[in-house]
Formats: C-alpha cells, structure tokens, sequence
C-alpha cells in the first residue's frame, strides 16, 4: 500500500514503522508527489488535507505529526465502537489513528509538566489513560484492529500480517534472600525489630532458617525452574546488583559467592538483565558499573534492564540506558497501579521526542505486577487473579503482547503469600501454558 503526505516528518515515519510491523508482512510505502500517489494501481491511502477520489482510504490529519515542538494542548475523548479515541477528523475513520497512537506510543504527556508521585515519578493519576477510564485497556492494539476492519472494508483483497498472543513472565530479583547470606548484624537487628514487635512467628522462621531447619522463604528458585519447564517457558530475571546499601536498595552484596553463583546459574539457563538501582537514578556513573558488574558476573553482554521501583523520567533515563548499551527495556508501566501506560500490549521503539527521532532501544511494556496489586491496590488474591485474567483476555482478544513482573517474594514459603503463588501458578499452567 501506498501512502501519500504532504510533508515527511520523523514523527509520521515513527509511527508509520510501528503499525506496519504490527499490521502488514512489509513497510508501508510513503510518497510526497501527488502524481505518483494518483497513478499508483492498488492499495492507496491518503494522509493529506485533501481527499482525490473514492478508491482511496482517506484520513484527514490533525497536526501533530507535522510539528516539532512539545505544548499543552487539549484532548478531547469521544466514543467508537465502545471505546475511546482521540483526535476527531474526517474520512474513512473518525479519528486521526496515526497522531492518536504517536501521543501515547511516545508519552508525550510526560513531557509535559505533570504531578509526581511520592516517589518523585510521573502518576499515573496525571495520565489522560487514567483520567478517560482506558489504563486496563490495550488501546491501541484495539485500534489497530478497528483500522484493519476498515481497510478491508476499503479493499477487501488485502493481506495483512498474522500476529499471535504471546507471553513473556519476568522476575524482579531485589533481595535474592530473606534471612540468609545477609550477615550476623542485618540479621540480629531483624530479629530484634520482630522481638520487640511481638512479631514472635516472624522471629521463630528466621531462627529456624538460619540452623537450617527451614528453607528460607524468599527462596523460589528451583520451583520457578519446575513451574517453566512444565509450562515450556523462557523467563527473563533482573537483577538487582547495587554494590551500596540505600533506603530503596536492599540486596545481598553481589560480591558474595552465593550471588554470583545465583545469577550465574540464571544466565545459562534464562534471559537475564540488569536491574538498575534506586542509586543510579541519581548517578549515571552507578548505572554503568551495575551494568558492567552483570555483564562480568554473567560473561555475556548485558543487553537488558527494568528500573527499580518503575523509576524513570523522559527522556534522561533512556538515554543513559542507551548510552550504555541496553537494547531492550522492561520498565514501561506503573509501579502504583496495574494497567498499559503506553496503551500497547506490543513491543515497540522508544521515541525520544526532545530530539525528534526514533532510538534503537526496544520497550516491552508490562501490565500486571505483584506487588502493585498487593501494597498499592490493597488487593486479595482472588481480586489480582480476576485482574490478571482481565489483561490475559484483553491481550489475547487483540494477539498482544503479555508481560508480568513478579518477584521471589511472593513465589518462596512466606506464609503471607502462599495463595499468591498458587494463583500464579494457576494461571501459568491452567491459562497461559495452552497458549504459548
């Protein structure tokens, strides 16, 4: 298919690329000349202020594409087909689906000045997902679907490309440990703090595990390795490699041997990452040595990362994640609330809007993370479970991509958390094992 524009812009060519890999076996063809666009045979659509005939698929466009700055402006929601969509225009579709997918694909809103959560990060209380009732909702793979209706309508002899629903489960690796290898001083002010809580069970389980009479109970490693190879799954595993101690960074050292034993082990059998610290959010110098410390631990080239606590702002901490060598990044979504900041259930490039221009460095944008259903949602596990098969369906409807994020914590022995592990591995073995 043919498109014809007016004007090229970075913009326009970033999102073109995105819904061609998402909609077509190859690249949509772009032309600025008028009189090639007429005469071309076949397949023709027309991105312009105005439209030549009926034979064509004619989108007027809103503005946005064709601008370089980044301003306020207001976003006007209205309903298609039970769903929301924005940037009203004219012809075969009632929206402009290529500016309306630039917005969120490249978060222009958290460019923008916004409210910040207590963590210092962009909330999701400020998103225009949030605020319209769409965060659950994978937009815009919803409108990508709703665009391929009406191009076959248009031309019912077109083909389209084939995408199938897919699933990638990833562990967050922040404390490898609960009680064990963390040193006589950490452990005895931990005892203390149960004792003097009156916390006398917690106080009972430490003691028990550091004799050696109980496994300790954030240690998931060996059922998580039965769990996908019943299952038939790749896992990615980040972990957290901070050389200091901070509020936020409680990790084992990773210079002691049962660590690096730990991750090593992880990086012959999985895909593994690293899992920047709190600290190098401040200090680009950590964020190099982190990484460089589990590209020397694994032997292999360190290729992927997820921030600690969802930490990032645009566009500093992809560029310094760039800078240093990641390609892929697992970070893309709420570390408050479950749901698609990106309002994607796909991979995609992450476009640096200050400087105009698509990057080499791929998001994988997750949707559903443990820790955000059990301490920010106040959920029981029986609620995170109809949550989860609310994405699982949602992103199976449209062929997306699901990606979760849950950590060793919730998956060990700890007692508080053992109908969460059950509900995970219902949902791997009994949902999503049949499906990938």
């Amino acid at each position: 298919m043919l498109l014809y524009t007016t004007y090229q812009t970075p913009r326009l060519q970033y999102v073109i690329g995105f819904i061609s890999e998402e909609l077509f076996d190859e690249p949509l063809e772009t032309t600025t000349r008028k009189e090639a666009f007429l005469l071309k045979d076949g397949f023709r659509l027309n991105y312009s202020e105005t439209e030549f005939s009926e034979d064509e698929f004619y989108l007027r466009p809103v503005s946005l594409l064709f601008e370089n700055d980044i301003r306020p402006r207001t976003i006007d929601c209205f309903e298609l087909n039970y769903h929301k969509v924005f940037f009203e225009t004219a012809g075969d579709l009632p929206f402009d689906i290529f500016a309306a997918c630039f917005y969120l694909l490249s978060r222009y809103e958290e460019y923008l000045p916004h409210a910040k959560d207590e963590y210092g990060r962009f909330s999701h209380t400020a998103s225009l997902a949030f605020r319209e009732g769409f965060l659950h909702m994978p937009l815009v793979n919803i409108w990508l679907q709703e665009f391929r209706k009406a191009l076959q309508k248009k031309f019912p002899a077109m083909a389209f490309r084939h995408r199938s629903f897919k699933f990638i489960p990833t562990y967050d690796i922040d404390m490898a440990y609960s009680f064990l290898h963390k040193g006589w001083k950490r452990n005895l002010g931990g005892l203390l703090g149960s004792v003097l809580k009156g916390k006398w069970t917690a106080a009972s389980q430490r003691i028990q595990v550091l004799r050696g009479r109980k496994k300790d109970p954030f240690d998931a490693y060996e059922w998580l390795d039965s769990l996908h190879l019943y299952c038939r799954m790749k896992a990615c595993y980040f972990f957290l490699v901070a050389a200091g101690k901070s509020r936020y960074d409680k990790n084992i050292d990773p210079e002691k041997k049962v660590m690096t034993d730990l991750i090593r082990y992880h990086a012959a059998g999985y895909r593994v990452g690293v899992h920047p610290s709190w600290q190098s959010g401040d200090d680009p110098a950590l964020l190099s040595a982190e990484i460089a410390r589990m590209a020397g631990l694994t032997g292999n080239k360190i290729l992927m990362s997820r921030q600690h606590y969802i930490r990032f702002d645009l566009p500093d901490t992809y560029r310094r994640l760039l800078s240093s060598g990641i390609e892929q990044d697992f970070s893309m979504g709420y570390g408050t609330i479950n749901g698609f900041r990106a309002s994607v259930a796909s991979s995609f490039y992450w476009y640096d809007l200050e400087k105009e221009e698509q990057t080499s460095l791929r998001l994988f944008p997750f949707c559903f993370m443990d820790a955000n259903a059990y301490y920010e949602q106040k959920y029981t596990h029986v609620q995170a479970m109809i949550e989860l098969m609310q994405y699982y369906h949602a992103i199976k409807k449209v062929n997306g991509l699901m990606v979760t994020i849950w950590h060793n914590s919730f998956l060990g022995s700890d007692p508080a958390f053992d109908d969460w592990k059950k509900l995970y591995e219902i949902f791997l073995k009994e949902e999503v094992y049949w499906d990938v």
